[in-house]
């Protein structure tokens, strides 16, 4: 079996953001996480309800962040970004700290209509932000930062439990 190669970052991003911006809906995460500063060179995997989504390497700064879902899945997010969408709660034990989301994510369903116009398969891969193949499935969200600088999956279970529409 033949791996098929990963869209890259740019190339899904034209594809997606326009759609994003006429179709997608304002979201805001809607639980707290547990987060602590990377040492450097940690291999985090991210596996969500469905399995392994991404590999990433935290670099020394970034952060190390648990999402508080039934998969408590973990992931990288670098100083600035992490800076920008949380706000320090307190210590949550084990050098983890608690914080409260403060950023907004512009989502699409990844539903049958929505491949077919982007002429993507039910399960694809792409590069992620971070620069590792990420899978998406039908039925996730793709999303982006309200100024559409990257793009990213989240799976359907944790969008749903971590999500909430922002009414404007």
């Amino acid at each position: 079996m033949t791996k098929t190669k990963a869209l890259s970052q740019l190339a899904l991003l034209k594809k997606i953001r326009p759609l994003l911006e006429t179709h997608g809906s304002l979201f805001q995460k809607k639980q707290r996480i547990l987060a602590k500063r990377a040492s450097g060179g940690e291999r985090v995997e991210t596996h969500t309800s469905d399995g392994l989504e991404t590999v990433n390497m935290a670099q020394h700064g970034d952060y190390i962040v648990e999402n508080q879902t039934k998969a408590r899945e973990i992931y990288v997010l670098p100083e600035d970004k992490f800076t920008a969408r949380y706000r320090l709660i307190g210590p949550a034990g084990n050098g983890f700290h608690e914080y409260e989301p403060t950023g907004k994510i512009v989502a699409i369903e990844l539903n049958s209509a929505l491949l077919s116009a982007l002429s993507l398969p039910d399960t694809f891969r792409f590069m992620a932000p971070w620069k590792s193949d990420m899978v998406a499935k039908k039925g996730d969200f793709l999303v982006s930062p309200t100024e559409f600088s990257e793009v990213y999956r989240i799976a359907r279970n944790e969008f749903f439990e971590t999500y909430a529409p922002v009414s404007e």
